[in-house]
């Protein structure tokens, strides 16, 4: 992240969890302005809880989340969504029943009254996904899992966020559904969107990513950049990842 200018997304001493229990403690990470993170770690390490903190779906115990200059604490989840920070979820919940132009406008809801911000935002998901412009008469449910993913991404796009979290973006796709979806990832670094991506592919968070945070057991115990993996990193992350 540029020294100079202030994160996006600052996470610090966060705790969260479910019920009595913390799921991750003591969270600490920052993503600049046109910066892409990545959370590395095994299962239940507490990666997607991180991302369901920031989005106010887990509650935070203590520490402090912070959206551009907005505390987002103790915003409820609406609020958050209204162009903050926004998420493309593991296994995509897209409704199926439904368009796919209708799923992606429901991420542009808060936006509804400003319809030609809307139609950019959707030109803008067509042309960084041509073949949903082709289907976007189509039912959900009639859609390959790649392209579902397409879907999902471009819901978050709609909302145009400060952040966008995507959430193992690469689970159970093929081969080329998973270099569509990286090559989307990173034009959308080139249009300078700031993501943090939770993923378990070290292959694609460091094609995508400017650092990697490696988390376990709810905590983050490394942090590294592409090179450094490079490098010789992997025998640190083999540590972790198995």
């Amino acid at each position: 992240m540029n020294e100079q200018s202030s994160p996006v997304l600052e996470i610090s001493s966060l705790s969260a969890g479910y019920g009595r229990f913390d799921v991750v403690r003591d969270i600490g990470l920052s993503v600049g302005k046109g910066e892409a993170v990545a959370l590395l770690g095994p299962n239940g390490a507490g990666k997607t809880t991180v991302l369901r903190a920031i989005m106010g779906l887990v509650k935070q115990r203590r520490g402090l989340v912070r959206i551009g200059a907005t505390n987002v604490s103790d915003l409820p989840t609406h609020r958050i969504a209204r162009g903050l920070a926004a998420i493309a979820p593991e296994g995509r919940r897209l409704f199926l029943d439904q368009s796919v132009e209708d799923n992606l406008l429901l991420g542009a809801l808060h936006l509804r009254r400003d319809q030609a911000r809307v139609e950019r935002l959707l030109t803008s998901v067509y042309d960084l996904f041509p073949v949903l412009r082709n289907y976007r008469h189509r039912l959900s449910s009639f859609l390959s899992g790649g392209e579902q993913q397409m879907v999902a991404i471009g819901r978050m796009l709609m909302s145009d966020p400060e952040i966008m979290l995507l959430d193992e973006p690469s689970v159970a796709l093929s081969p080329v559904a998973v270099d569509i979806v990286v090559k989307a990832m990173l034009e959308l670094r080139k249009r300078g969107a700031s993501l943090l991506l939770v993923e378990q592919r070290i292959d694609v968070a460091t094609r995508v990513c400017d650092r990697l945070y490696v988390m376990t057991h709810g905590e983050i115990v490394e942090e590294m950049t592409p090179d450094t993996v490079r490098a010789g990193g992997m025998s640190i992350l083999s540590k972790y990842l198995g």
